[in-house]
Protein backbone atom coordinates (compact mmCIF):
# COMPACT_ATOMS: atom_id res chain seq x y z
CA UNK A 1 0.00 0.00 0.00
CA UNK A 2 1.62 3.47 -0.71
CA UNK A 3 1.21 6.45 1.24
CA UNK A 4 -2.30 6.30 1.70
CA UNK A 5 -3.54 9.46 2.47
CA UNK A 6 -3.45 12.28 4.18
CA UNK A 7 -2.59 13.80 7.41
CA UNK A 8 -5.72 15.65 7.89
CA UNK A 9 -6.08 17.36 10.82
CA UNK A 10 -6.14 20.65 8.80
CA UNK A 11 -9.19 21.48 9.47
CA UNK A 12 -9.71 25.41 10.42
CA UNK A 13 -10.96 25.75 14.03
CA UNK A 14 -14.21 26.72 13.83
CA UNK A 15 -14.13 28.19 17.39
CA UNK A 16 -11.67 31.29 16.24
CA UNK A 17 -14.29 34.14 17.16
CA UNK A 18 -13.49 37.59 15.54
CA UNK A 19 -11.35 36.25 12.79
CA UNK A 20 -11.71 36.32 8.74
CA UNK A 21 -11.83 32.87 7.31
CA UNK A 22 -9.88 31.98 5.22
CA UNK A 23 -11.67 30.72 2.19
CA UNK A 24 -9.75 29.76 -0.27
CA UNK A 25 -7.21 27.87 1.62
CA UNK A 26 -10.13 25.93 2.62
CA UNK A 27 -10.99 25.14 -0.75
CA UNK A 28 -7.44 24.10 -1.39
CA UNK A 29 -7.81 21.45 0.67
CA UNK A 30 -10.74 20.22 -0.81
CA UNK A 31 -8.96 19.74 -4.02
CA UNK A 32 -6.25 18.06 -1.99
CA UNK A 33 -9.00 15.72 -0.87
CA UNK A 34 -10.65 15.12 -3.75
CA UNK A 35 -7.38 14.05 -5.62
CA UNK A 36 -6.71 11.90 -2.41
CA UNK A 37 -9.35 10.15 -3.21
CA UNK A 38 -8.60 9.99 -7.33
CA UNK A 39 -5.05 8.96 -6.33
CA UNK A 40 -6.26 5.76 -3.57
CA UNK A 41 -8.87 4.87 -7.09
CA UNK A 42 -6.22 4.58 -9.61
CA UNK A 43 -3.91 2.81 -6.86
CA UNK A 44 -5.24 -0.78 -7.42
CA UNK A 45 -3.93 -0.38 -10.94
CA UNK A 46 -0.55 0.10 -10.68
CA UNK A 47 -0.34 -3.09 -8.51
CA UNK A 48 2.11 -2.16 -5.87
CA UNK A 49 4.38 0.11 -8.64
CA UNK A 50 4.63 3.56 -7.86
CA UNK A 51 6.88 3.48 -11.34
CA UNK A 52 3.72 3.63 -13.18
CA UNK A 53 0.67 5.25 -10.58
CA UNK A 54 -1.75 7.35 -12.03
CA UNK A 55 -1.60 10.83 -9.74
CA UNK A 56 1.58 10.06 -9.63
CA UNK A 57 2.49 12.10 -6.59
CA UNK A 58 -0.93 11.98 -4.99
CA UNK A 59 0.77 10.86 -1.25
CA UNK A 60 2.40 14.40 -1.12
CA UNK A 61 -1.36 15.94 -0.42
CA UNK A 62 -0.43 14.96 3.56
CA UNK A 63 2.20 16.92 3.17
CA UNK A 64 0.65 20.13 1.84
CA UNK A 65 -2.18 19.28 4.54
CA UNK A 66 0.14 19.15 7.16
CA UNK A 67 1.54 22.71 5.61
CA UNK A 68 -1.97 23.83 5.91
CA UNK A 69 -2.86 22.84 9.47
CA UNK A 70 0.60 24.30 10.73
CA UNK A 71 -0.49 27.59 9.23
CA UNK A 72 -4.16 27.43 10.52
CA UNK A 73 -2.58 26.32 13.63
CA UNK A 74 -0.82 29.29 14.29
CA UNK A 75 -3.54 31.89 12.91
CA UNK A 76 -6.09 30.13 15.08
CA UNK A 77 -4.20 30.24 18.61
CA UNK A 78 -1.18 31.99 18.64
CA UNK A 79 -2.52 35.14 20.24
CA UNK A 80 -4.98 33.19 22.47
CA UNK A 81 -2.48 31.63 24.56
CA UNK A 82 -2.87 34.53 27.36
CA UNK A 83 -6.59 33.43 28.20
CA UNK A 84 -6.19 29.64 27.23
CA UNK A 85 -4.52 27.38 28.76
CA UNK A 86 -2.48 24.06 26.64
CA UNK A 87 -5.69 21.59 28.46
CA UNK A 88 -7.98 24.11 26.99
CA UNK A 89 -6.15 23.68 23.36
CA UNK A 90 -6.50 19.95 23.57
CA UNK A 91 -9.72 20.00 24.74
CA UNK A 92 -10.53 21.93 21.08
CA UNK A 93 -8.52 19.92 18.94
CA UNK A 94 -10.15 16.99 20.35
CA UNK A 95 -13.49 18.60 19.64
CA UNK A 96 -12.36 18.97 16.52
CA UNK A 97 -10.78 15.95 15.87
CA UNK A 98 -12.14 13.43 16.89
CA UNK A 99 -16.04 12.83 16.26
CA UNK A 100 -14.75 11.85 12.45
CA UNK A 101 -12.21 9.83 13.88
CA UNK A 102 -14.49 8.16 15.25
CA UNK A 103 -17.01 7.98 12.77
CA UNK A 104 -14.47 6.81 9.82
CA UNK A 105 -13.45 4.02 12.61
CA UNK A 106 -16.76 2.60 12.44
CA UNK A 107 -17.43 2.67 8.93
CA UNK A 108 -14.57 1.01 8.66
CA UNK A 109 -15.31 -1.84 11.12
CA UNK A 110 -18.91 -1.91 9.64
CA UNK A 111 -17.15 -2.62 5.92
CA UNK A 112 -14.25 -4.75 7.23
CA UNK A 113 -16.78 -8.23 6.52
CA UNK A 114 -17.12 -7.20 3.22
CA UNK A 115 -13.72 -7.32 2.30
CA UNK A 116 -12.71 -10.99 2.31
CA UNK A 117 -10.33 -11.22 -0.20
CA UNK A 118 -6.79 -12.43 -0.70
CA UNK A 119 -5.36 -9.23 -0.81
CA UNK A 120 -6.00 -9.43 3.01
CA UNK A 121 -4.25 -12.14 4.18
CA UNK A 122 -4.74 -12.11 7.44
CA UNK A 123 -8.47 -10.78 7.74
CA UNK A 124 -9.55 -14.75 7.85
CA UNK A 125 -7.80 -14.72 11.19
CA UNK A 126 -9.95 -12.00 12.62
CA UNK A 127 -12.74 -12.66 15.19
CA UNK A 128 -15.32 -9.97 15.55
CA UNK A 129 -13.99 -9.52 19.09
CA UNK A 130 -10.59 -8.98 17.48
CA UNK A 131 -12.73 -5.84 14.83
CA UNK A 132 -14.28 -4.64 18.28
CA UNK A 133 -11.02 -4.37 20.14
CA UNK A 134 -9.25 -2.35 16.72
CA UNK A 135 -12.28 0.01 16.43
CA UNK A 136 -12.26 1.05 20.13
CA UNK A 137 -8.55 1.30 19.94
CA UNK A 138 -8.93 3.79 16.75
CA UNK A 139 -11.13 5.89 18.49
CA UNK A 140 -8.70 6.48 21.08
CA UNK A 141 -5.89 6.89 18.81
CA UNK A 142 -3.62 4.45 19.78
CA UNK A 143 -1.86 3.05 17.15
CA UNK A 144 -1.16 -0.71 16.68
CA UNK A 145 1.80 -2.56 16.05
CA UNK A 146 1.95 -5.27 13.11
CA UNK A 147 0.55 -7.87 15.74
CA UNK A 148 -2.63 -6.20 15.89
CA UNK A 149 -3.32 -5.56 12.17
CA UNK A 150 -5.91 -7.77 11.34
CA UNK A 151 -6.29 -6.76 7.83
CA UNK A 152 -2.31 -7.45 7.02
CA UNK A 153 -1.41 -4.49 5.22
CA UNK A 154 1.27 -3.06 8.70
CA UNK A 155 -1.22 -0.08 9.25
CA UNK A 156 -1.60 1.23 12.67
CA UNK A 157 -5.61 1.92 12.08
CA UNK A 158 -6.27 -1.07 9.87
CA UNK A 159 -9.98 -0.52 9.58
CA UNK A 160 -9.49 3.03 8.73
CA UNK A 161 -5.70 3.27 7.25
CA UNK A 162 -5.49 7.57 6.67
CA UNK A 163 -6.05 8.04 10.57
CA UNK A 164 -2.08 7.80 10.67
CA UNK A 165 -1.65 10.93 9.15
CA UNK A 166 -4.06 11.91 11.93
CA UNK A 167 -1.83 9.99 14.74
CA UNK A 168 1.27 12.64 13.58
CA UNK A 169 -0.98 15.32 13.40
CA UNK A 170 -1.55 15.07 17.01
CA UNK A 171 2.29 14.77 17.59
CA UNK A 172 2.88 17.85 15.83
CA UNK A 173 -0.28 20.02 17.58
CA UNK A 174 1.62 18.53 21.22
CA UNK A 175 4.80 19.78 20.06
CA UNK A 176 3.26 23.26 19.25
CA UNK A 177 1.06 23.26 22.31
CA UNK A 178 4.05 22.52 24.53
CA UNK A 179 7.35 24.48 23.43
CA UNK A 180 7.10 25.56 19.92
CA UNK A 181 4.42 28.17 20.61
CA UNK A 182 6.85 30.07 22.75
CA UNK A 183 10.12 29.72 20.08
CA UNK A 184 11.22 33.14 18.65
CA UNK A 185 10.62 33.70 15.09
CA UNK A 186 14.73 33.07 14.60
CA UNK A 187 14.53 29.75 17.06
CA UNK A 188 11.25 28.47 15.18
CA UNK A 189 13.02 29.35 11.73
CA UNK A 190 16.08 26.89 12.73
CA UNK A 191 13.75 24.29 13.58
CA UNK A 192 11.97 24.61 9.91
CA UNK A 193 15.62 24.57 8.60
CA UNK A 194 16.63 21.43 10.02
CA UNK A 195 13.49 19.99 9.65
CA UNK A 196 13.87 20.75 6.24
CA UNK A 197 17.13 18.88 6.09
CA UNK A 198 16.00 16.26 7.37
CA UNK A 199 13.18 15.77 5.20
CA UNK A 200 15.71 16.72 1.94
CA UNK A 201 18.07 13.90 3.13
CA UNK A 202 15.24 11.71 3.49
CA UNK A 203 14.13 11.74 -0.30
CA UNK A 204 17.19 12.33 -2.20
CA UNK A 205 19.48 9.91 -0.35
CA UNK A 206 16.46 7.82 1.14
CA UNK A 207 15.74 3.96 -0.37
CA UNK A 208 12.49 5.12 -2.19
CA UNK A 209 13.38 8.63 -3.79
CA UNK A 210 9.72 9.22 -2.31
CA UNK A 211 8.06 10.14 0.85
CA UNK A 212 5.61 7.46 1.22
CA UNK A 213 5.37 5.79 4.12
CA UNK A 214 4.27 7.00 8.17
CA UNK A 215 1.52 4.73 8.29
CA UNK A 216 3.02 1.45 9.86
CA UNK A 217 4.68 1.33 13.56
CA UNK A 218 7.82 0.62 13.29
CA UNK A 219 11.34 2.08 13.16
CA UNK A 220 11.15 3.40 9.51
CA UNK A 221 7.72 4.43 9.63
CA UNK A 222 8.10 5.90 12.40
CA UNK A 223 10.93 7.95 11.04
CA UNK A 224 9.11 8.54 7.75
CA UNK A 225 6.00 9.77 9.56
CA UNK A 226 7.95 12.20 11.98
CA UNK A 227 10.29 13.23 9.00
CA UNK A 228 6.67 14.18 6.93
CA UNK A 229 5.11 16.18 9.49
CA UNK A 230 7.68 17.94 11.24
CA UNK A 231 9.01 20.25 8.56
CA UNK A 232 5.68 21.06 6.97
CA UNK A 233 3.58 21.80 10.13
CA UNK A 234 6.09 24.31 11.59
CA UNK A 235 7.06 25.84 8.40
CA UNK A 236 2.79 26.69 8.36
CA UNK A 237 3.36 28.16 11.87
CA UNK A 238 6.35 30.15 10.63
CA UNK A 239 4.80 31.67 7.54
CA UNK A 240 1.91 32.36 9.42
CA UNK A 241 3.93 34.37 12.02
CA UNK A 242 5.48 36.26 9.25
CA UNK A 243 2.32 36.81 7.46
CA UNK A 244 4.01 35.08 4.21
CA UNK A 245 1.12 36.15 1.26
CA UNK A 246 1.19 36.62 -1.97
CA UNK A 247 -1.71 38.40 -3.44
CA UNK A 248 -2.73 37.74 -7.06
CA UNK A 249 -6.16 37.85 -8.97
CA UNK A 250 -8.15 34.50 -9.24
CA UNK A 251 -6.03 33.28 -6.61
CA UNK A 252 -8.09 30.25 -5.63
CA UNK A 253 -8.22 29.17 -9.41
CA UNK A 254 -4.37 29.39 -10.09
CA UNK A 255 -3.13 27.61 -6.45
CA UNK A 256 -5.37 24.76 -7.48
CA UNK A 257 -3.83 24.51 -11.38
CA UNK A 258 -0.29 24.17 -8.74
CA UNK A 259 -1.73 21.87 -6.60
CA UNK A 260 -3.17 19.63 -8.50
CA UNK A 261 -0.31 19.48 -11.75
CA UNK A 262 2.16 18.97 -9.07
CA UNK A 263 0.43 16.05 -7.64
CA UNK A 264 -0.57 14.50 -11.11
CA UNK A 265 3.10 14.37 -12.71
CA UNK A 266 4.61 10.97 -13.48
CA UNK A 267 7.64 9.92 -11.40
CA UNK A 268 10.62 11.07 -12.28
CA UNK A 269 14.20 9.53 -12.73
CA UNK A 270 12.82 5.53 -12.90
CA UNK A 271 14.55 3.24 -10.97
CA UNK A 272 17.82 4.10 -11.87
CA UNK A 273 17.36 7.89 -10.36
CA UNK A 274 15.29 6.78 -7.76
CA UNK A 275 16.84 10.75 -6.18
CA UNK A 276 15.78 12.73 -8.96
CA UNK A 277 12.03 12.19 -8.19
CA UNK A 278 13.27 12.75 -4.23
CA UNK A 279 14.40 16.34 -5.42
CA UNK A 280 11.07 16.72 -7.70
CA UNK A 281 8.77 16.21 -4.14
CA UNK A 282 11.22 17.64 -2.06
CA UNK A 283 11.14 21.04 -4.39
CA UNK A 284 7.13 20.31 -4.00
CA UNK A 285 7.27 20.29 -0.31
CA UNK A 286 9.63 22.99 0.70
CA UNK A 287 9.35 25.25 -1.72
CA UNK A 288 6.06 24.71 -4.09
CA UNK A 289 3.81 24.23 -1.30
CA UNK A 290 4.39 26.98 0.67
CA UNK A 291 4.20 28.73 -2.30
CA UNK A 292 0.68 27.79 -2.87
CA UNK A 293 -0.45 28.19 0.67
CA UNK A 294 0.74 31.90 0.28
CA UNK A 295 -1.29 32.81 -2.57
CA UNK A 296 -4.33 30.79 -0.41
CA UNK A 297 -3.70 33.25 2.50
CA UNK A 298 -3.30 36.47 0.03
CA UNK A 299 -6.95 36.58 -0.70
CA UNK A 300 -9.40 36.36 2.21
CA UNK A 301 -11.62 38.45 0.51
CA UNK A 302 -12.47 36.41 -2.05
CA UNK A 303 -16.22 35.96 -3.82
CA UNK A 304 -18.38 34.23 -6.79
CA UNK A 305 -18.98 30.55 -7.72
CA UNK A 306 -15.56 29.18 -7.31
CA UNK A 307 -15.24 30.62 -3.68
CA UNK A 308 -18.62 29.37 -2.99
CA UNK A 309 -17.09 25.75 -4.63
CA UNK A 310 -14.44 25.90 -2.46
CA UNK A 311 -16.22 26.57 0.36
CA UNK A 312 -18.28 23.59 0.04
CA UNK A 313 -15.42 21.87 -0.48
CA UNK A 314 -13.65 22.97 2.36
CA UNK A 315 -16.46 22.17 4.54
CA UNK A 316 -16.25 18.26 3.02
CA UNK A 317 -12.52 17.84 2.94
CA UNK A 318 -11.90 16.40 5.96
CA UNK A 319 -14.91 13.99 6.20
CA UNK A 320 -14.23 13.11 2.64
CA UNK A 321 -10.89 12.08 3.89
CA UNK A 322 -11.64 9.90 7.14
CA UNK A 323 -14.19 8.60 5.02
CA UNK A 324 -13.38 7.43 2.03
CA UNK A 325 -10.71 4.46 2.46
CA UNK A 326 -13.11 1.77 3.77
CA UNK A 327 -14.78 1.94 0.33
CA UNK A 328 -11.13 2.02 -0.71
CA UNK A 329 -9.97 -1.15 0.60
CA UNK A 330 -13.11 -2.82 -1.29
CA UNK A 331 -12.52 -1.46 -4.50
CA UNK A 332 -8.98 -2.57 -4.35
CA UNK A 333 -10.18 -6.14 -3.74
CA UNK A 334 -12.50 -6.35 -6.53
CA UNK A 335 -9.74 -4.78 -9.11
CA UNK A 336 -6.99 -6.74 -7.72
CA UNK A 337 -9.48 -10.50 -8.34
CA UNK A 338 -7.99 -9.38 -11.65
CA UNK A 339 -11.16 -9.77 -13.73
CA UNK A 340 -12.45 -5.68 -14.05
CA UNK A 341 -12.76 -4.61 -17.68
CA UNK A 342 -11.62 -0.68 -18.21
CA UNK A 343 -15.18 0.03 -18.75
CA UNK A 344 -16.36 -1.27 -15.53
CA UNK A 345 -13.51 -0.06 -13.45
CA UNK A 346 -13.82 3.16 -14.99
CA UNK A 347 -17.68 3.28 -13.98
CA UNK A 348 -17.12 1.70 -10.87
CA UNK A 349 -14.52 4.16 -10.06
CA UNK A 350 -16.66 7.03 -10.68
CA UNK A 351 -19.77 6.04 -8.66
CA UNK A 352 -17.53 4.91 -5.61
CA UNK A 353 -16.11 9.08 -5.61
CA UNK A 354 -19.81 9.91 -5.79
CA UNK A 355 -20.82 7.67 -3.34
CA UNK A 356 -17.63 8.71 -1.11
CA UNK A 357 -18.64 12.49 -1.49
CA UNK A 358 -22.37 11.42 -0.50
CA UNK A 359 -20.90 9.85 2.35
CA UNK A 360 -18.86 12.49 3.56
CA UNK A 361 -21.58 14.97 2.94
CA UNK A 362 -24.05 12.99 4.90
CA UNK A 363 -21.73 12.57 7.80
CA UNK A 364 -20.81 16.43 8.19
CA UNK A 365 -24.43 17.45 8.12
CA UNK A 366 -25.89 14.63 9.87
CA UNK A 367 -23.30 13.97 12.60
CA UNK A 368 -19.57 15.85 12.26
CA UNK A 369 -21.22 19.27 12.84
CA UNK A 370 -24.04 18.25 15.42
CA UNK A 371 -21.94 16.84 17.21
CA UNK A 372 -19.34 19.38 17.56
CA UNK A 373 -21.38 21.89 18.70
CA UNK A 374 -22.86 19.46 21.86
CA UNK A 375 -19.23 18.88 22.56
CA UNK A 376 -18.32 22.75 22.76
CA UNK A 377 -20.98 23.06 24.67
CA UNK A 378 -20.12 20.70 26.99
CA UNK A 379 -16.49 20.73 27.23
CA UNK A 380 -14.94 24.81 26.23
CA UNK A 381 -15.40 27.58 28.00
CA UNK A 382 -16.61 30.41 25.87
CA UNK A 383 -13.48 32.92 24.33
Amino acid sequence: MTASSAAFATATDASSPGKDHFVVLDGLRGVAALMVVLFHLFEPYALGNPQVQIINHGYLAVDFFFLLSGFVIAYAYDDRWGRMGTLEFFKRRIVRLQPMVILGSVIGAALFALQASPVFPKMADASAMQVILVMVLGFLMIPLPKSGDVRGWDEIYPLNGPAWSLFYEYIANALYALGVRKLSHRALAVLVALSACALVYLLVFGPRGDVIGGWALDASGIQIGLTRVMFPFFAGVLMMRLRMKVRMPHAFAVASALLVVAISLPRFGGLDRLWLNGLYEAACIVLLFPLIVAIGAGDKAAGGVSIRIARFFGDLSFPLYITHYPLIYIYTAWVSDGQVTPVEGALSGAALLVAAVAIAYASLKLYDEPVRRWLAAKLLRRS
